[in-house]
């Protein structure tokens, strides 16, 4: 399984001005600083949570169907939350794309990992590496709202910590204020 960004998220869930008031900064002089920090900060906690913040888009490729949806027919997508799966296409031996039909699986959202659940086996792919392709989405939603207000106001206070202690070479963890914030988001195994 490889997993690639295939869309970004379009907004992020703190906006510049929202940062600014926080950190009472009135000037335009460290806006981009303050933009980068903000960035910095989401993805730190996306991946101290092990959830995506804003809707976005991911594929995952793999050689072969993993042996669970031989098994028990459906396939964890280690993602979260999960909002819907887009595609799924398979490769056939002449590297043309199969799409599968939407009817011929079911992956509903989930606000923990999501499930693909098939009606039928899918069809084997033709080529040996990276036969499939599965293209969904994740997030909370597309807005700054739908982001769960503990998240957000910990994105605040992880940019004002860097900002105040930038340069410093002090502990890299993150603050305790921010951790405690994130703790009851956090997934403590991605299965």
């Amino acid at each position: 399984m490889r997993p690639m960004l295939i869309g970004a998220p379009a907004i992020e869930p703190v906006s510049l001005a929202d940062a600014k008031s926080w950190l009472r900064e009135d000037g335009a002089d460290e806006d981009a600083l303050i933009q980068a920090l903000i960035v910095a900060a989401r993805m730190t906690l996306e991946s101290y949570t092990r959830r995506f913040f804003i809707t976005q888009s991911w594929r995952l490729v793999f050689d072969c169907w993993p042996d669970e949806v031989a098994s028990r027919a459906a396939l964890y997508i280690p993602f979260a939350p999960f909002e819907a799966a887009t595609a799924i296409r398979v490769f056939d031996a002449n590297d043309v794309a199969q799409t599968l039909a939407a009817a011929s699986y079911r992956a509903p959202p989930s606000n923990d990992g999501g499930r693909i659940g098939f009606a039928s086996a899918p069809p084997a792919p033709g080529r040996a590496t990276d036969g499939i392709e599965i293209d969904f989405e994740v997030g909370y939603g597309a807005l700054a709202s739908d982001v769960p207000q503990p998240l957000r106001h910990a994105i605040l206070v992880l940019v004002a910590h860097w900002r105040e202690h930038r340069g410093d070479d002090g502990d890299d963890a993150l603050p305790n204020a921010v951790a405690q914030l994130a703790a009851p988001f956090r997934r403590e195994r991605l299965r």
